[in-house]
């Protein structure tokens, strides 16, 4: 008779061990009332959909589950612990089937085998993105499209439970919190259309993962009715569309605003990017003559202008309106979150005065690493920094000494950070200063307050050395890093003049 190795059928884990995560808290009856001026979060408390999702801190080549992820490179024999794992206990049988009827998986694709050897039935071998701060949207929408084929397939091929791995990972420089946002974001966002098709995801994590996976799935998984009041507050900016896909709200291409899909859309509560063209045609010819914007009497002139105005009016007091209280939540975050490792860097910091007596905000360049700091986390010490001055006068300093391709953000982030500052910042900001400019800083300047920042254009100054900067601040009201005193003298001089802007010729 043949037995198993001792030990062996220990090591495998069965998910019914594992606890569902509407059990992981004592429930709450939801509020008798509902506040109609109260915001709602858009991931409301669902215990249906908690009942098919799980978190748990263990190795999933040991899950027993219709189908685990296999995160992994292009050619599929990423060089890691994982993936050694994973083909030592799938066999010959799922190296065979990987080598010949896969070969290759695209990022952003996914690919079925069979799990062979492994207590799983399957296996999901998906590609993640690399991540650079300067490509955000993209790596974003490509891990985005791993978790959604990933799912896609399970509906495909009738695969009721599976085991995630994390597959942003580390090593494409993907930050753990981020990756985890679209990871649950997406599968809260499938299970909402297709609850039907799943009956257990398990978010598999290791240890330097588990904390991160805790923190981030009550946003989107709430268990009671504090959870996602809080959640709220919490939940990044993009929360992406009805299936969790990250958006660039610009570059949205507005189909609905063609008068032939109106007509169908207003009939259609349903419509989605499948429409019949010939029934919509039919039906923008199909029309009540009585009912025609050309058979209607027109209101008087001045009454059409003055509720067009009033249109106007309100429609840009609903806009601030959101954008205040998106502005409140994001600086209840940055009060706060942990954000010192932001701090450590000394890249922006607050000084003393100008000559004016205006509160002096500095940002160092060479200090930035803008290939990998965290963006959000970035944006909330911004707004932990400049909050407390931008009710009254400022003045910003930046010193581009030194700078490289690694210390510079993308534009589209920079787009959006100033996007999402309230209007003090703008309105308040009376002198930007940048110092050592080169030639391509100039031309990335001039092309951002053009395009995206007309409003402070005539504000931002460029300056070639600090004794220029000496006549709007005095030397003892700015911290200065040394490395910036040094570049100053070895492109100026040790002494150089500043010519008096009353007195040019120095007569």
């Amino acid at each position: 008779m043949n037995q198993e190795p001792l030990g062996r059928r220990e090591e495998i884990i069965d998910p019914s061990t594992i606890t569902r995560w509407h059990l992981t808290q004592l429930l709450e009856q939801p509020k008798d009332g509902i506040d109609e001026d109260e915001e709602r979060s858009p991931f409301p408390w669902r215990n249906d959909l908690n009942s098919k999702i799980a978190l748990w801190r263990g190795n999933i080549v040991k899950l027993s589950i219709h189908a685990i992820t296999h995160s992994t490179n292009e050619s599929i024999k990423d060089d890691n612990p994982t993936t050694h794992e994973l083909f030592v206990s799938g066999g010959r049988g799922l190296v065979k089937e990987v080598r010949e009827d896969i070969r290759v998986c695209k990022t952003g694709e996914a690919k079925l085998t069979k799990g062979h050897s492994l207590p799983a039935r399957y296996v999901i071998h998906t590609v993640g993105p690399r991540y650079n701060v300067k490509y955000v949207t993209a790596a974003e929408s490509a891990l985005y499209s791993c978790y959604r084929a990933t799912l896609q397939l399970c509906k495909e091929a009738n695969i009721r439970s599976i085991g995630f791995g994390p597959i942003h990972t580390l090593r494409r420089n993907f930050p753990p919190e981020n990756g985890a946002h679209i990871a649950i974001r997406t599968v809260r966002r499938f299970l909402e259309k297709h609850l039907d098709d799943l009956d257990l995801v398990v978010f598999c994590c290791n240890d330097e993962t588990y904390e991160v996976y805790k923190k981030v799935l009550p946003l989107y998984f709430p268990r009671n009715s504090q959870e996602e009041e809080e959640a709220i507050d919490v939940l990044p900016i993009d929360i992406g569309n009805e299936d969790g896909e990250p958006v660039i709200k610009d570059r949205q291409i507005r189909i609905l605003d063609k008068p032939i899909f109106a007509a169908y859309k207003a009939e259609n509560d349903d419509f989605e990017q499948t429409i019949d063209l010939n029934k919509a045609f039919e039906q923008s010819q199909v029309i009540d003559v009585g009912h025609h914007p050309f058979a209607e009497m027109e209101d008087d002139p001045d009454i059409i202008k003055t509720k067009h105005l009033m249109s106007r009016k309100n429609s840009k007091e609903v806009k601030n309106m959101e954008i205040r209280r998106r502005y409140e939540r994001l600086l209840k975050r940055a009060k706060s979150e942990d954000l010192t490792d932001i701090a450590a860097l000394h890249c922006l910091y607050r000084t003393g005065i100008d000559r004016m007596g205006r509160p002096v905000v500095v940002f160092i360049g060479r200090n930035f690493p803008a290939l990998s700091a965290d963006p959000e986390k970035t944006l909330l010490y911004l707004i932990r920094v400049l909050d407390p001055v931008v009710d009254n006068d400022y003045v910003v300093v930046y010193f581009h000494t030194n700078t490289t391709g690694n210390n510079q953000p993308a534009m589209a982030y920079l787009k959006t950070v100033y996007s999402l500052l309230d209007n003090r910042y703008k309105k308040n900001l009376k002198h930007f200063y940048i110092i050592h400019p080169t030639w391509w800083s100039k031309l990335a300047t001039w092309f951002f307050t053009t395009f995206a920042a007309s409003d402070i254009k005539d504000k931002v100054e460029s300056m070639k050395g600090v004794q220029f900067l000496f006549t709007k601040i005095s030397p003892d009201q700015i911290d200065i890093p040394q490395f910036v005193q040094d570049h100053d003298i070895r492109v100026n001089g040790a002494r150089y003049v500043v010519p008096d802007p009353d007195n040019p010729e120095g007569l």
